[in-house]
């Protein structure tokens, strides 16, 4: 019975890193459903924001802009997400912390 247990929870834990985008951990696929579950708590902690939400943090930063772009960077030695967007004749890059999602880095540019 223990054995169908772990397996079970193996399974669900599998499942929940890879809906949390988190497959690099199952190359340690372990028997112990403890580690398994450590695992998975671990990578769901550092999860990051989606670019969804990204755009959603550019837009109130600049509103009544359209998105133009969406691309994911490193700035200031940490992963972001850049934002390109256009407002008239302005041009703005909005770089939104993939981790936290803060702006990290906001640049405006007028295109004559």
């Amino acid at each position: 019975m223990k054995r169908i247990t772990r397996i079970t929870v193996g399974t669900l834990a599998t499942a929940a890193l890879l809906t949390a985008g988190g497959g690099v951990a199952l190359a340690a696929h372990q028997t112990d459903s403890t580690a398994i579950t450590a695992t998975a708590a671990a990578d769901t902690t550092a999860a990051d924001i989606s670019s969804r939400k990204a755009v959603q943090i550019a837009k109130k930063r600049v509103p009544g802009a359209r998105v133009t772009k969406v691309e994911r960077e490193w700035e200031h030695g940490q992963r972001a997400w850049k934002i390109e967007l256009r407002k008239g004749a302005w041009e703005y890059d909005v770089y939104v912390s993939a981790r936290t999602g803060k702006i990290i880095k906001l640049k405006r540019e007028y295109d004559d």
